[in-house]
């Protein structure tokens, strides 16, 4: 099955499904010298398929996911939990609802590159079929296959998750 008609079949599947946010961090200009608090401004939806997001015209490879919430001030024993703050802060700053899944850092992804045999982030031709790597160090599992798996586990997530 080609990557258009596997696409499609899961959109239609994930009709009723719920969507998660795109963003994209803006630095703003600097007002008389001033800098401003940067904010993440909506850049569409789309579905969250484990290490893919599929929108209604495109398939992308995810980065980094937050929740957007209002900026608080608050004690941090590491770096990294202030900048992720601050991103959620950010997010709900560009009109994030508090408590919205946000994705940022995210790639489009080449179909064309792939069915040519190029990988193209999670995606590669292996021997002839569409596999997908859902991580670092595993190998790759038929595309198919894995959006089957994904889009059920959307549709009807096990209970406590």
């Amino acid at each position: 099955m080609s990557i258009p008609t596997l696409l499609d079949s899961a959109r239609a599947r994930l009709a009723d499904a719920p969507r998660e946010g795109l963003g994209e961090v803006l630095e703003p200009r600097r007002i008389l010298g001033l800098a401003r608090a940067p904010r993440i401004v909506p850049r569409g939806t789309a579905w969250h398929l484990g290490v893919l997001l599929l929108t209604d015209d495109a398939l992308l490879a995810t980065g980094d996911v937050i929740r957007a919430r209002a900026e608080a001030r608050r004690g941090y024993t590491a770096e990294s939990q202030r900048q992720r703050a601050e991103l959620a802060a950010a997010a709900r700053r560009g009109g994030f609802d508090e408590g919205a899944t946000v994705h940022l850092g995210w790639r489009m992804l080449d179909l064309d590159a792939v069915a040519r045999g190029e990988a193209s982030g999670p995606l590669a031709l292996v021997d002839g079929v569409i596999g997908v790597r859902w991580s670092a160090g595993g190998g790759y599992v038929p595309l198919e296959r894995y959006l089957d798996e994904r889009v059920a586990l959307l549709l009807d997530p096990p209970s406590g998750a």
